[in-house]
Formats: C-alpha cells, structure tokens, sequence
C-alpha cells in the first residue's frame, strides 16, 4: 500500500519555523517529483514547492521564495519543507504530493498524496 505521511506542523508565532517532513512508503519515489501544496480554509489547494528526482531542481510559488526550501532524501524516501519567516498567511493544511510525470505546480498531475498537516501561524 502505497503511503505518504507527513509530519511536523503545529502551531507556531509569525517569524517562526517549522520544518515538515513526508515519508512515503509502499515503494521508492527516487524516481518521483516531489511536492507540496496547501489549502487554507475556504480557498483552492495551492503550490508550494516541489524537487526533482535527483534532488537538482526545485521550483516555489512566489509567495514561498526566499523563506522555504524543500529537499529530499531518496535513501530514506523522504521529502521536508524547512519554512522560515512564517507569516499567518502562511495557515493552511499542507499536503506532501508525488508523481513520476508531473506539471509542477498542477496539482491534478501529481498521482499519490497525503492527509496533510496543519500549520497555524498566528500574529
């Protein structure tokens, strides 16, 4: 059965971090993109961030640039989201996605997801 969880969210005071990670499982990802997105309440699932198979290439929404980076561990099927200078915009559940052929920030390309993990940013 093919898995991802995340972990690593909570609660957190704007200027904070947090760092999310994804473990999947059921089989390898090396070959996956990785990504993730999130959904704040009352608005549509967003790009966040996503990294190639070998790690080389990594892609942010403009919202994110500069303040989160996403990297990988394919020795540990893992991906994480380091989020830095958190800002309360920044609540929503995040979700960790992977796909083998993926339109980056389009999230219907992606084939396998999580449950997601909240982060709550408050002011």
């Amino acid at each position: 059965q093919v898995q991802l969880v995340e972990s690593g969210g909570g609660l957190v005071q704007a200027g904070g971090s947090l760092r999310l990670s994804c473990a999947a499982s059921g089989r390898t990802f090396s070959r996956d993109t990785m990504g993730w997105f999130r959904q704040a309440p009352g608005k549509e699932r967003e790009f966040v961030a996503a990294i190639n198979w070998k790690g080389e290439s990594t892609f942010y929404a403009d919202s994110v640039k500069g303040r989160f980076t996403i990297s990988r561990d394919n020795a540990k099927n893992t991906v994480y989201l380091q989020m830095n200078s958190l800002k309360p915009e920044d609540t929503a559940v995040y979700y960790c996605a992977a796909g083998t052929y993926v339109r980056t920030a389009e999230a219907i390309s992606y084939d396998y997801w999580g449950q997601g993990t909240q982060v709550t940013v408050s002011s």
